[in-house]
């Protein structure tokens, strides 16, 4: 799965996409065999437009749980902890039960193999879930992965603990002040403001409105593609 990429086109009834911690809702869910999962690993999932939020929601920790079928749930309903990290795109050709599954206003869970097979039979094509938004488990900091060019300068921001929803990025530079990004796609900020040669600091503010400022992550000399790790919430 990539992390987190904005679609081309999204249905703007779908937004805003709003949870209540530790509510429990109804979904499906499938599976597709690529277990990449880019930072993430393999305990993933792609949302469809209805979850995703325009993708402020990748980075975000759900639990899930297959209830309601008797024979593709396994015995005792267990759960599984993902990170939205893709866009599952809708199918608008296909009914909403037979392949049509992200088609909006369907929330649905395109899942990880390996996910997926902690809580449901393999042989199922999809099943009916539970799912609630829960904090993200996180080891180690936030990490930056810089991108971009001289002119285009972006930076992508994971491993993001609490509600691992980031809702607005700044950086400063030793020659500037605080400047504020613009979402990209997904968790990917950007400026046009060249910052070579500069030690960057951060800071990252999530949904529940929590602010975290790593200062100097990355040192004066940083190439595009590099990663850094700052603070964790």
């Amino acid at each position: 799965m990539l992390t987190c990429k904005m679609p081309a086109q999204e249905n703007p009834e779908a937004w805003p996409f709003n949870d209540a911690e530790g509510e429990w809702k109804s979904a499906t869910a499938t599976f597709t065999k690529e277990t990449n999962g880019a930072s993430y690993g393999k305990y993933s999932a792609g949302l469809s437009t209805m979850l995703f939020n325009r993708g402020s929601t990748c980075g975000a920790c759900f639990e899930l749980r297959c209830v309601d079928h008797i024979r593709w749930c396994l015995p005792g309903s267990p759960t599984v902890i993902l990170t939205a990290t893709d866009f599952c795109p809708p199918n608008y050709g296909l009914s909403a039960d037979y392949g049509g599954w992200c088609n909006f206003p369907q929330e649905h869970f395109e899942m990880s193999e390996t996910a997926f097979a902690e809580i449901a039979e393999r042989m199922a094509d999809i099943v009916p879930v539970q799912y609630r938004r829960v904090n993200c488990d996180r080891s180690g900091g936030l990490r930056f992965t810089i991108t971009g060019n001289s002119h285009f300068y972006q930076v992508l921001v994971t491993n993001v603990g609490l509600d691992g929803e980031v809702l607005a990025v700044k950086v400063k530079g030793s020659k500037t002040g605080w400047i504020p990004m613009a979402r990209n796609w997904g968790q990917n900020w950007q400026c046009n403001v060249d910052l070579k040669g500069q030690p960057l600091s951060f800071e990252v503010t999530t949904s529940d409105k929590r602010t975290l400022t790593s200062y100097n992550v990355a040192p004066a000399n940083w190439q595009v593609g590099q990663t850094f790790e700052g603070k964790q919430f």
